[in-house]
């Protein structure tokens, strides 16, 4: 099922349309329909609010005034020999000493705003 900051593609009239990320699902007035809001990602950034059954969220076409619509979740490739599970968050440790060998020396852009 497609949730919350999942990328998806959106098939319009049977073709591929344009990518967005679900920001969010709340629950529409009418019982058992959700209204999805979609980050349009295209030039310039969209929002757009449909209100679609869970059907239709996870996947099943529906039209449109009358054009045929569907979502599919995006699933990002993992490359070959990396692991699929993601980094933990936090904080990257990073190597501030200099070189031995004349290699560049590592800067911290958190570190540099901090002076600013």
């Amino acid at each position: 099922m497609a949730t919350v900051n999942d990328l998806v593609l959106v098939h319009i009239d049977n073709k591929p349309g344009f990518y967005a990320r679900i920001e969010d699902i709340v629950p529409d007035v009418k019982p058992g329909w959700w209204q999805v809001r979609l980050l349009v990602l295209t030039m310039p950034l969209q929002v757009f609010t449909w209100i679609l059954d869970e059907s239709q969220v996870n996947g099943a076409p529906y039209t449109m005034g009358g054009t045929p619509v569907r979502l599919e979740k995006v699933v990002v490739p993992v490359a070959p020999g990396k692991d699929a599970s993601p980094a933990p968050p936090g904080p990257a440790v990073v190597d501030r000493a200099p070189k031995k060998d004349g290699g560049a020396k590592v800067v911290s852009l958190v570190e540099r705003k901090k002076k600013d």
